[in-house]
């Protein structure tokens, strides 16, 4: 940023307001252009170089030396402003960073002096020049061609107080951007975890697939859909909840590794951890198990971390997090013992864990059957107290209908999910695969929608690749914003989605 001459916007304009006179001066200026025969808004710019790359060009220039022999040519935003008579000082911003441009009118052509008069804040404009330092050592472009190349109508904020309000920058996401940078490095990081995402699985072997958004029986989570209707085939169809059902017919056609990064969509509520449409990493891998998933979770976690920041250990919520595997482990049960005061829901009955539930819910109307109640008690008591990444393991077995009976113990199946930060991160299964159990519990879950209406939907379909025979199989599920969100220490959801799901203006 520049430090020897600045001049901002002095006024900060209402977003939006169509009578703001600085906005009705833009459109003065945008005019006059025109009159001009100057094209406010050309085709292209051969634009050759980035504003980041040109400080390290002069490093070994003394200050008020220059470097005619190193000719550049940038585009970007104007930020700033200071006219000095016959010249001026301004900085621009492109997508990498910003850099000061001095510029002399006896250097331009005729043409491009016009237009620079009628420049303001927030334009976009093509520079050619060269470099130099300034007498206080800023690396500077020496302008010695300029081109307006999108005169802009709306009017930035002030830039000292920037835009600040959390609602706006949501809503006006193009505005945020530009006006603090920062926030660009954010969303850049969210793209590198995705991409060290299918980076890791590629080198496993993993293939990548896509399957239907909208879907004509929706399963694979407890959840509420969003429903549309498709007017040719005149069907009710529902956005996808989660891929878990067509990503396992894929391994009942022989696919042994697959996986996909695609958007879920769920019609539920929104808070710091949730949005209604999100982003799922979901993986399948035939002949492993929960366990097998549990040391691959970990290892795909810390590879991103070390990817993107070069460390395992990350800072969020002002505190350290290390992601270094091996993670604590820890059973729903044991868990509620541990942060519940010794509550053994083992020992209860339904209608004790009822009341237990009523205590801190007296409005709850979900199902009453042990293990919803149990991971009732278990939300309430567990979840925001696990601070280190930690694998819950070992869920009941009403909870989870498409999921493999635990090996020693039939009344739970063989389920973790991984809690870090007092948030979940993702769920894993051993997967359910013997036919005639996956159709009971289907079965079941359908009775129980009278009551619940988040529990899956009877789906023949998936039943039948079901019985044509799927391998011993271990399924994953990765938050992708709750994994961003550790890595880069934020703490609403809101803050690492470009455009999260927002109440129309006004």
């Amino acid at each position: 940023m520049n430090t020897e001459n600045t001049e901002t916007n002095q006024d900060a304009p209402v977003i939006g307001e169509k009578d703001n006179p600085l906005r009705q001066e833009k459109i003065n200026k945008l005019g006059k252009l025109r009159e001009m025969g100057i094209d406010p808004y050309p085709h292209n710019f051969d634009k050759q170089d980035s504003l980041v790359d040109l400080p390290p060009k002069i490093t070994h220039l003394e200050a008020g030396e220059k470097a005619p022999e190193i000719k550049v040519k940038v585009a970007g935003r104007l930020m700033t402003k200071r006219p000095m008579g016959k010249a001026a000082f301004f900085n621009i911003q492109d997508q990498d960073g910003s850099m000061q441009v001095y510029l002399r009118k006896a250097d331009l052509p005729e043409i491009a002096v016009k237009a620079f008069d009628e420049i303001d804040i927030g334009d976009i404009v093509g520079i050619t020049g060269t470099l130099f330092k300034t007498r206080k050592g800023e690396p500077t472009i020496n302008a010695n061609g300029f081109e307006i190349l999108c005169k802009t109508l709306e009017p930035l904020p002030e830039k000292h107080h920037g835009l600040a309000d959390k609602e706006l920058r949501y809503r006006y996401r193009h505005l945020d951007l530009v006006m603090n940078p920062e926030i660009r490095e954010v969303f850049r990081t969210r793209s590198r975890v995705i991409s060290s995402m299918r980076k890791f699985l590629d080198s496993k072997g993993f293939m990548e697939v896509e399957t239907p958004t909208l879907q004509p029986i929706y399963g694979g989570a407890a959840a509420h859909p969003f429903s549309t209707h498709h007017r040719a085939l005149d069907m009710k169809l529902f956005l996808k909840i989660s891929p878990e059902l067509y990503l396992k017919r894929l391994i009942v056609g022989g696919f042994e590794k697959v996986y996909e990064i695609g958007k879920n969509f769920r019609n539920e509520g929104i808070d710091r951890t949730h949005n209604p449409e999100f982003t799922m990493l979901e993986y399948y891998e035939a002949y492993t198990d929960y366990e097998y998933q549990m040391k691959q979770f970990e290892e795909i976690v810390a590879f991103c971390a070390k990817e993107v920041t070069g460390s395992t250990i990350v800072k969020y919520d002002g505190k350290e997090l290390d992601l270094t595997p091996p993670w604590n482990r820890l059973t729903v049960y044991d868990g509620i013992k541990k942060y519940a005061d010794g509550l053994d829901v083992t020992e209860k009955s339904p209608a004790e864990l009822l009341e237990l539930v009523k205590k801190f819910d007296p409005k709850y109307d979900g199902a009453e059957t042990h293990g919803h109640l149990t991971m009732e008690l278990f939300d309430h008591h567990v979840e925001h107290n696990i601070w280190e990444p930690t694998f819950i393991t070992d869920y009941p077995h009403e909870i989870s209908p498409l999921t493999k009976s635990h090996r020693s113990n039939p009344k739970l199946v063989e389920r973790f999910e991984p809690i870090c930060a007092g948030m979940e991160l993702g769920n894993s299964y051993t997967e359910l695969n013997d036919p005639t159990e996956q159709r009971d519990r289907l079965t079941a879950q359908e009775a129980l929608r009278v009551i619940d209406e988040e529990a899956q939907p009877m789906d023949e379909d998936f039943l039948h690749a079901i019985d044509v025979g799927m391998p011993p199989t271990g399924g994953v599920g990765i938050g992708v914003e709750r994994i961003v969100m550790l890595i880069t220490g934020q703490s609403s959801i809101r803050d690492i989605l470009l455009f999260p799901t927002m109440k129309p203006k006004g």
